[in-house]
């Protein structure tokens, strides 16, 4: 019974690292990433909706993303949509694409990127840190209800330790890549 709560454990740490990587890749980068337009919602037939939904967005170079949109009548709603989305971008379309070309990064701008990820992977340390005390208060508390030994207890803390520091590890390597990745010009 107690060895499923550390797989259980380890799996809902997967999670927070999974939900690291999808707030990543919306922070943008040196070069175009379709990613970085995850998060933009246009306004179609009156319903926000995320614009991967009706158009897909190519990066054809590494300064340029291009959105096709499957709807052709969305073309203005989702250009406004990509300007109004604070991202610094300045789509242009042409009547069956949008084109948005990607700035160059100021200096400033990638110190304030590199922060923001910073900042998400201090809420994942602490999401992954959180799951380790909610498993080890359940150890305990089997334990305490004679349902496991201290033998037991102590093997299982070192389990979820060790599946702890795996992940925040690998945390601290997706950090120093998408540092890189935003550092790189």
């Amino acid at each position: 019974m107690s060895t499923h709560s550390v797989k259980d454990a380890s799996e809902r740490m997967d999670k927070a690292l999974a939900a690291l990587g999808h707030e990543f890749s919306g922070v943008r980068t040196g070069r175009a990433s379709a990613g970085i337009l995850d998060k933009v919602q246009v306004e179609y037939y009156g319903t926000p909706t995320p614009l991967n939904q009706i158009a897909s967005v190519s990066a054809p170079e590494a300064q340029l993303l291009v959105v096709s949109p499957y709807d052709k009548s969305a073309l203005g709603a989702i250009e406004k949509a990509i300007r109004s989305a604070d991202l610094g971008f300045n789509p242009s379309n042409d009547g069956q694409i949008i084109r948005v070309p990607f700035p160059p990064l100021t200096e400033e701008r990638r110190k304030e990127f590199v922060k923001l990820c910073r900042g998400y992977a201090e809420e994942t340390r602490i999401a992954v840190r959180n799951i380790r005390r909610d498993a080890n208060e359940h150890f305990k508390r089997q334990e305490k209800e004679h349902e496991i030994s201290q033998d037991e207890l102590r093997h299982l803390e070192t389990e979820i330790q060790k599946a702890t520091d795996a992940h925040i590890a690998e945390i601290d390597e997706m950090l120093k890549r998408k540092e890189a990745e935003i550092m790189e010009v």
